[in-house]
């Protein structure tokens, strides 16, 4: 029998206040969808329509997170938390041990944005590599 990876725990309910901000994006990042992210950034959210027609496909944005990106020791609410309220900080990149970072973030003003950036499309892939054990 194959052993198989366990499920990421992307919130649905994570994913609606995140919704909330969604005019730029903000949810679909959360579930790995960056360009589409980065889309709605641009058009705050295709002019309003797709942020409320993605109103009714959150859940399976979610499902589809989950079956995407492993689970592990590492969870994907808490540093996408950390990255919102305080990614300038390096807060998230502490929280997964990534000490030189988050001092750089720390002195650095997350890279002066563009670090934070960079981890808008990038930390679900980041959380899934710690979880598989890939530094």
């Amino acid at each position: 029998m194959e052993h198989e990876k366990p499920l990421s725990d992307h919130s649905i309910f994570l994913g609606y206040v995140m919704w909330v901000f969604g005019i730029i994006g903000l949810h679909r990042f959360y579930y790995g969808k960056p360009i589409s992210g980065a889309i709605w950034a641009l058009t705050l959210g295709l002019l309003f329509i797709g942020w409320i027609i993605d109103l009714f496909l959150i859940p399976d944005m979610a499902d589809e997170a989950t079956r995407r990106f492993p689970g592990g020791q590492y969870d994907y609410n808490l540093p996408w938390i950390l990255l919102v309220l305080l990614g300038v900080f390096g807060v998230h990149r502490f929280y997964q041990g990534k000490i030189l970072t988050g001092l750089l973030y720390l002195v650095t003003l997350g890279l002066c944005g563009l670090g934070v950036l960079y981890d808008w499309f990038t930390l679900n892939r980041q959380i899934a590599d710690l979880n598989l054990g890939i530094d």
